[in-house]
């Protein structure tokens, strides 16, 4: 490999795959929140940003966007990171993208959610170490997972 940084992550990388990470902190999904992700993405579907109708809808009350639980699970509080553990000598971590995604359980408004990550693979591409880690994005109180998705990303060194 020939960058003494890049090759010590990626031996650190490699002794955490398969490992689950502590969850974030609980963080409320808000209407503010869902309102301000509909203006920011022009999806003002009414299932996200009109309570009252929302009540007669199919989930009872207003929902995210599940790209906007998407967009957060990386980021929630307490959570820097979620499974991929602080290496030595990265100057950057790059979002390449996403496997698998899946919206499995709506996240209605007023609901708390938390992330999880499990570090599934890392590999050399390049001058960079790609990082595919498992995200599950849980909901207070309920069983099933709102949203299970593969991060993809590339570290630069």
């Amino acid at each position: 490999m020939g960058n003494t940084a890049k090759e010590n992550a990626l031996d650190v990388l490699r002794e955490r795959l398969g490992q689950a990470s502590e969850p974030t902190d609980w963080f409320e999904i808000t209407q503010d929140r869902v309102n301000g992700f509909a203006d920011a993405t022009l999806d003002q579907q009414w299932i996200h940003v009109d309570p009252d109708r929302a009540k007669d809808g199919p989930f009872g009350q207003p929902i995210a966007h599940g790209q906007l639980t998407l967009s957060i699970m990386s980021f929630l509080p307490g959570g820097q990171d979620v499974g991929l553990p602080a290496v030595d000598g990265m100057k950057l971590g790059i979002n390449y993208g996403w496997n698998k995604v899946r919206f499995m359980n709506p996240v209605g408004v007023g609901s708390k959610i938390r992330t999880r990550g499990k570090l599934v693979s890392a590999e050399e591409k390049g001058e960079m170490l790609e990082v595919i880690n498992e995200m599950t994005v849980e909901i207070e109180g309920q069983d099933k997972p709102a949203c299970v998705a593969e991060s993809v990303v590339r570290l630069v060194f």
